[in-house]
């Protein structure tokens, strides 16, 4: 496999950028957290306060890799930050799940909720740009962590959208287990996103990879500038 070196600097500029991601990605998830939880507390909606919940896991996954990002060399932490991201995904999946089994038995019957539709619906725009960005990013960068890390915040914008659809489908049709059904549908790409998480199995090629081509490339690069000195 070919690996594309980068440039110190390069590579400082996309470790700076990561933690800006990381720190935005924080910052509207506590918000949202705050706002899912409470609205969804008046309504009585399992979804909404899943979906609280859901952030603050998301918080937890950002923050593990804000934390990577502010040590010396965040490449030796790349395996325990994938360790607590694939925590987390276990953890979304188990909550989504119980909550869903709960709605769809009518153990909790949510009622209509207007601030949870429009949290959803901010959410739904704004979680598929983070996700990108970090990924590209992340991709660019080698880190299997950041990549992992922008997997769960695309996990979050698919669970706005089955909140959302939910919500809607609740308070026009008083269909109340259609959000948990795609719950169920969420939950199992977050386990199989954990899997890779742990197993270190992402698109990106790990920082260690990228600094041990780089290391080869300057002990081959030595050779080759001795024999052109030499003819």
């Amino acid at each position: 496999m070919s690996v594309t070196t980068l440039e110190p600097a390069r590579r400082a500029v996309l470790q700076r950028r990561i933690r800006w991601i990381v720190a935005g990605t924080i910052g509207y998830n506590v918000i949202e957290a705050i706002i899912a939880i409470a609205a969804g507390s008046v309504a009585s909606s399992t979804a909404l306060i899943a979906f609280g919940l859901d952030s603050v896991v998301e918080v937890l996954s950002a923050a593990a890799v804000a934390w990577q990002f502010t040590r010396k060399n965040p490449e030796s932490y790349e395996a325990p930050t994938l360790r607590v991201i694939a925590v987390a995904f276990f953890a979304l999946a188990g909550y989504v799940t119980v909550s869903s089994v709960l709605s769809l038995t009518g153990a909790v019957t949510p009622e209509h909720s207007g601030a949870g539709i429009i949290l959803a619906a901010v959410s739904l725009a704004v979680m598929p740009a983070l996700s990108w960005f970090e990924r590209r990013t992340g991709t660019e960068l080698g880190s299997a962590s950041a990549v992992a890390d922008s997997k769960q915040t695309l996990i979050c914008s698919y669970l706005s959208a089955a909140v959302l659809l939910g919500l809607l489908l609740n308070s026009t049709l008083g269909w109340s287990w259609a959000d948990a059904v795609a719950g169920l549908v969420i939950a199992g790409f977050a386990v199989r996103e954990g899997l890779e998480a742990w197993s270190g199995d992402t698109c990106a090629t790990p920082i260690g990879m990228l600094l041990d081509a780089d290391a080869d490339a300057e002990e081959n690069a030595a050779p080759r500038a001795r024999d052109a000195r030499e003819r």
